[in-house]
């Protein structure tokens, strides 16, 4: 038996680093009592074998921070150990790493992350074991960027070589890039996101080739052999990243997919891709770890001169799809929005809480029909405004303190985990992307707003928030 004094350090791991006493982002034991419940938000939550400490789950974002040539190219750094590691640190339940190629040209840029292969194991599996010896579980979200590729990271874009700043700039061979192999459902010039051709200056994205059905088969093996090697890297949740345009979003919609082989057309063929996907990814999982799918709900093009020609994807074409999820194995069900076409009708960094509304639908539906699929919300506690605007609606008491953002964003974090006065959640679980950015804490900084008495780090005790 170890001394009491006895700094332990974590099990199974080259380095040292302390274990925790207690799960840091967990509430302590004695806080719990009928009188004083523990918000649903800081319960935790088991999906399959995997339990979360919390339902707040920090999201994959995109940080451009991989190298483009020689043998490390698509590894993860000692900066995914730094940024990813510290949301675990302080308390997130369940920390993603950004969308990670499963082929060389699935990547959006040069400098993203990939995992098609085994020399990139190492690197992921240094990330993974950090996240894990925090306490927090470890995510990966498996994609391909399809003909959103080959681009270059956004900053350099701003930058922008011509003097001009650009939201998106093709990357070329010169800095790593692919233009000869931009790939997607459906080929040629008029098929590039911004409909720019190549001569046009103003472009910044490649026009795709069309996807063979031998390429497509092998796709769908890279996924498969992407979630193996992210299991033997210690990965414990794997996300398929279907939303925001990339590949298997544009299979999905009758906008980017016009394919008359058996991948296009009708519903069941534009989601046939995804469909063996998902079972290729299971399959390719031990039964014990979650799956997650990430889809846009909608893509914002109803009323477009896209959607009045073509149809579009929208909540009733994913409501049909989250039907499927539980008999296909996957656990939970990540609703976003858009991202398929610029012509789309919403601006989803500036609108209100119309992302939480379709999870709270999707919720809804699921729960009415019986079926067992957990549902994530993301992508709105960002801003004071929203917040407070989903606060009121629901019947949450209170406004803004002297601390305004932080308590709205408290509050609306319990309100959509919470069912009160007779109405179901919004959600299962939130996730949030760049606020974490700008407050590795917040999960503390939430708990603290909440009057939840939760472990900290145990190298941050002395500079703990008092109790309010």
């Amino acid at each position: 038996m170890a001394p009491p004094n006895l700094n332990i350090g974590v099990p199974n791991l080259p380095y040292f680093t302390p274990q925790h006493a207690i799960s840091p982002g967990t509430p302590f034991p004695s806080t719990t009592s009928k009188s004083t419940p523990i918000p649903t938000l800081f319960t935790p939550l088991q999906i399959r074998s995997i339990t979360l400490r919390n339902r707040i789950i920090v999201a994959p974002m995109c940080q451009y921070s991989t190298a483009c040539t020689g043998p490390e190219t698509g590894a993860l750094t000692n900066y995914h150990i730094a940024t990813l590691g510290h949301y675990a640190l302080k308390g997130a339940g369940l920390v993603f790493i950004e969308a990670t190629g499963v082929q060389p040209h699935g990547r959006i840029s040069p400098n993203c992350p990939g995992l098609w292969d085994d020399a990139q194991i190492a690197a992921l599996k240094r990330v993974a074991d950090f996240v894990k010896s925090q306490g927090s579980v470890c995510g990966i979200q498996l994609a391909h960027a399809g003909r959103k590729a080959s681009t270059v990271a956004p900053w350099v874009a701003a930058r922008g070589g011509d003097g001009m700043k650009k939201v998106s700039v093709r990357a070329t061979k010169e800095v790593g890039g692919w233009p000869g192999d931009v790939v997607g459902p459906m080929g040629g010039e008029g098929e590039a996101w911004d409909g720019k051709s190549e001569s046009d200056e103003n472009g910044g994205f490649w026009a795709p080739r069309a996807l063979t059905e031998k390429e497509i088969d092998a796709l769908v093996g890279d996924f498969a052999s992407a979630a193996r090697r992210a299991v033997k890297a210690g990965v414990q949740v794997v996300e398929i990243h279907a939303a925001h345009g990339y590949l298997l979003h544009q299979f999905l919609s009758p906008v980017t997919n016009r394919r008359t082989d058996r991948y296009g057309g009708s519903f069941e063929n534009r989601i046939r891709l995804l469909v063996e996907v998902m079972q290729a990814v299971r399959n390719a999982m031990p039964s014990e770890l979650p799956l997650f799918l990430r889809i846009s709900s909608t893509e914002w093009l109803e009323g477009s001169e896209l959607g009045k020609q073509y149809g579009s994807w929208d909540v009733e074409s994913s409501l049909i799809l989250a039907k499927m999820l539980p008999a296909l194995g996957v656990d939970l069900l990540d609703v976003s929005s858009g991202g398929n076409s610029p012509m789309q009708s919403i601006n989803m960094y500036e609108s209100k809480d119309y992302q939480t509304r379709i999870a709270a639908r999707i919720r809804g539906e699921m729960k009415k029909e019986g079926l067992n699929l957990l549902i994530g919300a993301v992508g709105l506690i960002t801003e004071a405004e929203q917040a407070r605007d989903i606060v009121e609606e629901g019947g949450a008491v209170g406004q803004a303190g002297e601390n305004g953002s932080i308590d709205l964003e408290a509050k609306v974090a319990v309100e959509m985990t919470e069912g009160k006065g007779g109405r179901d959640p919004m959600a299962d679980v939130i996730l949030v992307a760049r606020q974490f950015m700008r407050e590795p804490e917040w999960v503390l900084k939430v708990a603290w707003k909440l009057g939840v008495d939760i472990a900290w780090p145990s190298q941050f005790l002395r500079v703990r928030f008092p109790k309010l």
